[in-house]
């Protein structure tokens, strides 16, 4: 059978693309893998069943990020790296739409 795939959304495109403005203008937040998912949500590229697992983990992985004392999540004037890494990976439609998707795949 083959592998599924799924589109990304619109919300997660656009923050996709502010997490890596946000990345250029401030020098942090996020890694290669999590730009290189940035540029895969922001171009709308289909995600495999793998990548899905993946950004359902990180998600799960890095909600704690957003309890910060350093720099401010949500912030476009000082914001936090963990949230720039969180808009990487599609922020929080990309959250939504992961644990949405991958339930879907598990029933």
């Amino acid at each position: 059978m083959a592998e599924q795939t799924f589109m990304p959304i619109q919300a997660m495109a656009a923050a996709a693309k502010r997490g890596l403005r946000l990345r250029e203008k401030f020098g942090r937040g996020g890694t290669e893998v999590g730009v290189a998912r940035a540029n895969q949500l922001a171009n709308r590229e289909p995600v495999s069943e793998a990548d899905l697992k993946s950004m359902k983990s990180y998600f799960a992985r890095h909600a704690v990020d957003k309890d910060t004392h350093t720099h401010e999540w949500g912030s476009e004037k000082d914001p936090s790296a963990g949230w720039i890494a969180w808009l990487l990976w599609g922020g929080d439609a990309g959250a939504k739409w992961a644990e949405a998707k991958a339930k879907k795949l598990e029933s």
